[in-house]
């Protein structure tokens, strides 16, 4: 949006009104009773704009008027739609690569309040002991609920050395706290990963920004190598709170030759958009276990969605997080720009992901591991009830493995237990030795 000169009343008027000119042919064209009422809503905006100008108690800035009403004129829509700055554009390329100056928090909104999905691993948020569900109260003291989470996200923002203020809310705790945490240069590794066993790796996606999905596909073949062949893969999107659309696509197109992934819709319903899934480059098929939590968001929830509709991963877990709208950026100038909501994601089977989320297939809380004898039980009725495919057999019929991996995270644990029951249920059927 170009920048606006100071100017006096008389000449923002004038503009407004040669404004209003423009937006009233447009509405004699458009010809409908909803334009026509927006459209006279704006000269009672030009009126209000002159009376602040001309009567407020103080001087006022008529580009900070005119950029407070295009912010305030975006909340009444939905919190991922907003007006950005040349700065606020600045802060979302640096995301999509993965480095910004920072304290290491993702957020969203639930209901009015802005929620943090997940510290990042390393950051100061994470040292300062913030948790996924944490409310965040005030930044700088000035409420969060006066604007939305880009400029929220913009606040946090700043030179590496540098404090910021902000006050949290936590379930269980009476009142709201203050953290005042130093920014520092944040990078992000989308991707780590490791074998569990031999013929096992664990990916974790922190993160879908540029060359996630290729990272991912080097570490799985890297990995197999290193374990003689692939048995099974583990993708975990815990705390992943989204990112780039294509990568999650991509990733998703590694366990998928074909089908759908993913499709978006716009006002009515519209298909705007579909993607599909291509039978180059797919990964050898083997069992796929994909790991998700409350925290998981956005461009996860569309792998998690995905593969799910396919059959082609059990999702374990707990239900996600339930972003599931689609933003289109809009320049508009000098570096600004429009970020607005234009459709919804649909998963493969037709299902809305916008706060609905994505349910596992198998429920798996997070907690500490439980007291072994009801560990035991757990795990044989998950085996018994939640593996496709399973034969029947005794209960001395896991002895065969040659033990468990230390895992202190349960969560993995449990998912890390169903993806090798899958493993060793499709060698028998296939007739290999498991």
């Amino acid at each position: 949006m170009k920048r606006l000169r100071r100017t006096t009343p008389r000449n923002t008027a004038l503009a407004l009104l040669a404004l209003l000119a423009v937006c009233a042919a447009g509405a004699a064209v458009l010809a409908t009773p909803r334009a026509q009422s927006a459209y006279r809503g704006l000269a009672d905006f030009a009126r209000v704009l002159t009376h602040v100008e001309r009567l407020y108690v103080d001087d006022v800035d008529g580009e900070d008027l005119v950029a407070g009403a295009i912010h305030g004129m975006l909340r009444t829509l939905d919190p991922h739609s907003s007006y950005m700055t040349a700065e606020d554009f600045r802060i979302l390329e640096g995301d999509t690569r993965g480095r910004f100056g920072g304290v290491g928090l993702e957020v969203g909104a639930r209901g009015e309040d802005l929620t943090v999905i997940t510290p990042i691993p390393g950051t100061p948020a994470e040292r300062a002991g913030l948790r996924p569900g944490d409310r965040i109260v005030a930044i700088e003291g000035r409420p969060t609920r006066e604007f939305g989470i880009d400029e929220a996200v913009r606040r946090m923002r700043g030179e590496p050395g540098t404090e910021v203020r902000i006050t949290v809310g936590r379930k269980g705790v009476p009142e709201p706290f203050e953290v005042v945490l130093v920014r520092e240069v944040v990078r992000v590794e989308s991707i780590a990963a490791e074998l569990l066993e031999p013929g096992f790796p664990w990916i974790r996606v922190k993160a879908f920004q540029d060359g996630t999905a290729a990272d991912a596909k080097l570490a799985m073949e890297r990995l197999g190598r290193e374990g003689g062949g692939l048995r099974g893969v583990l993708l975990d999107l815990r705390r992943n709170p989204g990112g780039l659309l294509d990568e999650a696509v991509r990733l998703s197109d590694l366990f998928l030759d074909s089908g759908v992934i993913v499709t978006t819709r716009g006002r009515g319903g519209v298909e705007i958009a579909r993607y599909e899934a291509r039978s180059r480059g797919t990964l050898p098929r083997v069992p796929v276990v994909v790991l998700a939590d409350a925290a998981s968001a956005s461009a996860a929830e569309i792998v998690a969605g995905a593969l799910q509709d396919h059959g082609r991963a059990l999702v374990v877990g707990t239900s996600t997080f339930g972003k599931g709208s689609v933003q289109s950026l809009i320049p508009l100038g000098d570096g600004a720009g429009l970020k607005l909501t234009v459709a919804r994601y649909y998963t493969p089977a037709g299902r809305s992901i916008q706060a609905e989320g994505i349910r596992p297939d198998v429920e798996v809380e997070s907690r500490d591991a439980p007291e072994p004898d009801e560990e035991t039980r757990l795990l044989e009725s998950v085996a018994e009830k939640d593996l496709p495919g399973a034969l029947a057999a005794p209960r001395g019929a896991v002895a065969e493995d040659d033990g468990e991996p230390p895992i202190d995270d349960y969560q993995l644990r449990i998912a890390f237990q169903i993806l090798r029951g899958q493993a060793r249920a499709a060698s028998r059927s296939s007739g290999k030795a498991p």
